[in-house]
């Protein structure tokens, strides 16, 4: 087992190697004598490029990191958002004597489950590798083993990032407007999550159970009988890359019919069960001689509340039609908060935006564009969002990506328009905003309800004299001669309203007979009425400007 100040050195050395030894003396503790292990040999690439090596060097705990920050397009400039959604999350297998014992914890007799488990692995990461075996049923299986050693390695790594952020917040106070010490917070509990296996095999039986009724869609079923924390056991996916186009044509399939069924999919996941794959990558999209796409890899999802979700839909389709101040409303009711002194700085950048995505002169419509703008508007303002904004944005630019991969004439505005539409109107006569409605009106009316009884028991209170008011006024009598002529206007208000209700009800009886002089008394009622409160209010006035004055 490394330890933690032997991990110290090693990240110092690729610091150094790859030209930030300024990092290293400034950040860790003890930089200025770590830093003098080797000397820069990297230097003559560009410095995101630089990053990006430095992480992929750096192993599995900053490669997770930096592939989860490739998110925070509101964050990061786009230069470096490049160079880390190219971070390669392949290592070099460990041999299968090691694996073995894993596989041990949880059949003790791998004779007695499998018939054959092959010891090369189909494809190896830098938390897990896969191998593929065929249980005693004759089910060929994908056995996803977690690597030994990792959870010790990364626990290490992650006390190392708490403390270089907390040292870095206290060293260039400037970056304290990023939050650095939330961003390691929020990927801690990420990277754990993704460590429980467990929560991988759950979060893939979730989505098949949404996806169940959604054609051309696979979700591999996961057998517990065999899976656990280090170990996930699921049905092993024969198929071709989703962005392999030759290879899907030689399928006998049309690539442009994957891509329709890919983003149908995604829509669905995302603005009605609210529960998406959070990792589009095309090594995680495999299509099947069938025509179906099977989704890889539960580890990332993005989770939607349904009220999120309406205000998701509103922004994208606030965006869709340049509207600026619907973009902005969205933002708010997502707790977006922009600074008043830079609101209308943000509304000018955010109009250009989507006024050059709205003429763009282009037979396929990027919306792309619009997404990149708004994150670059959001990331110059140093205006946060919240996570699963940027985890939803990615998703949907990387599902932009591959269906223009996999057609040409993928438009993705006149595809998403209709849907949002009709999920916008179905979410509004949906059974949660009905009761939301229903909860309303009757909370509104509980309160009307209680207004006698408020009024009731102030008036007692009063009447018992236990309320003790303190003023402290320089023109007290300024105020009794307030109050005195308010009480006044209460009074009139309350026989003028008296007159009304009684000269109403003789008025509204039809079936009795009625002297005429109790009608003539009743319309002189109101008449008597409206005359007083025309001077009610006149006197009102009057004596509103004199007291002003």
């Amino acid at each position: 087992m490394v330890t933690r100040f032997q991990r110290y050195r090693q990240i110092a050395d690729v610091l150094v190697k790859y030209g930030f030894g300024i990092l290293v003396e400034e950040v860790i503790p003890g930089g200025e004598r770590l830093r003098g292990f080797r000397k820069p040999s990297e230097e003559k690439r560009s410095v995101y490029e630089r990053i990006r090596l430095a992480i992929e060097e750096l192993g599995p705990t900053y490669v997770k990191f930096g592939q989860i920050m490739s998110t925070r397009r509101e964050l990061l400039p786009p230069e470096l958002i490049v160079e880390l959604q190219m971070l390669q999350d392949r290592v070099a297998p460990v041999p299968f004597r090691d694996i073995r014992p894993v596989i041990k914890k949880y059949c003790p007799n791998l004779e007695d489950c499998f018939d054959i488990i092959e010891e090369e692995p189909v494809a190896a990461a830098s938390l897990s590798q896969v191998h593929r075996a065929v249980t005693k049923e004759g089910r060929i299986i994908a056995l996803k083993v977690q690597r030994p050693g990792i959870v010790d390695l990364i626990e290490t790594d992650l006390l190392i990032l708490q403390s270089l952020v907390t040292r870095m917040d206290s060293i260039f106070p400037d970056l304290r407007v990023y939050n650095l010490r939330g961003m390691v917070d929020e990927f801690s509990a990420q990277i754990r999550r993704e460590l429980d296996f467990t929560q991988d095999g759950m979060n893939a039986e979730r989505l098949a159970r949404n996806m169940h009724d959604v054609p051309c869609v696979k979700i591999p079923r996961i057998y517990w009988q065999i899976s656990g924390p280090c170990l996930l056991a699921m049905d092993y996916v024969e198929g071709v890359r989703i962005d392999d186009v030759e290879a899907i044509r030689a399928l006998g399939l049309f690539p442009e019919e994957v891509a329709e069924i890919g983003f149908s999919a995604y829509v669905q996941q995302i603005f009605v069960d609210g529960f998406f794959h959070g990792d589009p990558h095309p090594g995680n999209l495999l299509v099947t001689d069938q025509g179906e796409i099977a989704f890889l890899d539960y580890g990332i999802v993005g989770v939607l509340r349904p009220e999120r979700r309406r205000v998701f839909v509103d922004l994208l389709l606030a965006m869709t039609r340049t509207d600026v101040v619907g973009v902005i409303t969205a933002l708010g009711r997502l707790e977006v908060h922009i600074s008043p002194a830079d609101l209308d700085a943000v509304k000018d950048d955010l109009y250009l935006v989507l006024l050059d995505y709205r003429e763009m002169k282009l037979e396929r419509v990027n919306f792309a564009v619009a997404i990149r703008g708004l994150t670059d508007t959001l990331r110059r303002y140093h205006i946060r969002v919240p996570s699963t904004l940027m985890l939803m944005m990615k998703v949907i630019v990387m599902v932009m990506d591959i269906g223009t991969r996999l057609d040409p004439q993928f438009n993705f505005d006149q595809q998403i328009r209709p849907y949002l539409i009709e999920i916008a109107a179905q979410q509004r006569l949906s059974p949660d905003n009905v009761t939301g409605a229903v909860r309303s009106l009757v909370n509104a009316a509980e309160g009307l309800l209680a207004i006698p009884g408020n009024v009731n028991e102030t008036l007692k209170t009063l009447s018992e004299g236990t309320v003790t008011i303190e003023l402290e006024n320089r023109d007290l009598n300024e105020i009794v001669d307030v109050i005195d002529r308010t009480s006044d206007k209460i009074i009139v208000g309350l026989v003028v309203a008296a007159v009304v209700v009684g000269s109403s009800l003789i008025l509204r009886i039809a079936d009795l007979p009625v002297p005429g002089y109790v009608t003539i008394l009743a319309t002189a009622g109101y008449v008597v009425a409206v005359i007083v409160g025309f001077y009610a209010v006149y006197s009102a006035l009057r004596h509103g400007r004199t007291f002003k004055r």
